[in-house]
């Protein structure tokens, strides 16, 4: 009877401790598998509003850029319309003697678009072309050059120029840059005429001589004076589409004074101005000068800018706005 009732309860022991070991495996598992959910959320760093604002502000940068180059135009139509009415103001003074000119760079630049009076005869064999350059007449467009030539002192004129000078006279068609480069080149092919044996030089002699004093008096060299009336300028100053000036060649594309005077034998701070004649001759109108509204014009006018800044301040306007709807757009989405 004892022995039967020792091993019921020894079997009751062994039930409970059986489930209480269950129970814990079942609460250690459980454990486990929480635990690394509870450290990943613990260490996940909290969101931030950081990266994004940053977005939205780049959002906007278009719309400042455009901003400022519109801003950027305003100054630029100002010092245009400074610039202009100075040169208006320089042409409508009354010409200088060119004799009174230093052809000093600092003189020079401050002088620009003065007007000048020369007086000379122009040593047409040294002329320089620069170009191509077109004129549209009569609603035709053509191409030709500048021709630029050294206008040279008369000896025993007191109103003649003391020094050489270069002057632009005017647009010429191309024809006169092909008959210059013709007439160079026989320049410089050698004689083909023989010279006259010695035998004729004696049956000659009295025939030379007796004609010598008419041909003399018959044939006296008179040399026209010319007067120019001109604006002083400066080099210009190339863009880099321009390319570089090749005087081995004959090619000139823009102006270089310095150069173009070494081209022509004179010093490198000669003189330089451009021919102004507002009436030309129609029996000879070429070289056409420049008229002072030519002069007083420039690539881009104060209107140009003034549509430029318009056209900044609507792109500004609207890259400003696109970045707004974009941003309200995140907004509603949230």
């Amino acid at each position: 009877m004892a022995a039967s009732i020792s091993k019921t309860l020894t079997r009751n022991l062994l039930r409970r401790s059986g489930e209480t070991t269950q129970a814990l495996q079942l609460r250690l598992s459980s454990a486990a598998s929480s635990a690394p959910a509870i450290s990943v959320t613990e260490t996940q760093p909290p969101e931030k509003g950081g990266p994004s604002k940053w977005s939205n502000l780049l959002l906007f940068v278009p719309g400042v850029i455009t901003f400022g180059l519109g801003s950027w135009q305003i100054i630029r139509r100002q010092d245009k319309i400074e610039m202009l009415e100075y040169r208006q103001n320089r042409l409508q003074m009354d010409p200088l003697n060119c004799n009174e000119v230093s052809p000093s760079g600092e003189n020079v630049d401050s002088l620009e678009f003065c007007r000048v009076l020369c007086r000379g005869v122009f040593d047409e064999k040294k002329s320089i072309f620069i170009g191509p350059r077109s004129r549209s007449i009569s609603g035709v467009t053509e191409n030709g050059y500048y021709v630029i030539t050294p206008l040279m002192p008369l000896a025993n004129d007191p109103k003649s120029v003391q020094a050489p000078i270069l002057v632009n006279r005017g647009w010429v068609p191309r024809n006169w840059r092909d008959k210059s480069l013709e007439m160079a080149a026989a320049d410089e092919q050698p004689s083909s005429i023989a010279p006259p044996s010695q035998e004729s030089g004696k049956s000659s002699w009295w025939m030379f001589s007796s004609k010598k004093n008419k041909v003399e008096e018959d044939q006296v060299p008179t040399v026209k004076p010319t007067e120019v009336i001109g604006v002083i300028r400066g080099s210009e100053k190339p863009s880099i589409f321009v390319p570089a000036n090749d005087p081995n060649s004959f090619q000139w594309f823009y102006v270089d004074v310095s150069a173009i005077a070494r081209a022509c034998g004179l010093p490198e701070n000669t003189l330089y101005i451009e021919a102004i004649n507002d009436n030309v001759d129609p029996s000879n109108p070429y070289p056409i000068p420049k008229d002072t509204n030519t002069l007083v014009r420039s690539s881009v006018m104060p209107q140009d800018h003034l549509n430029y800044t318009f056209t900044w301040y609507s792109l500004s306007a609207a890259v400003t706005f696109m970045a707004y709807k974009r941003l309200q757009s995140k907004k509603t989405r949230r």
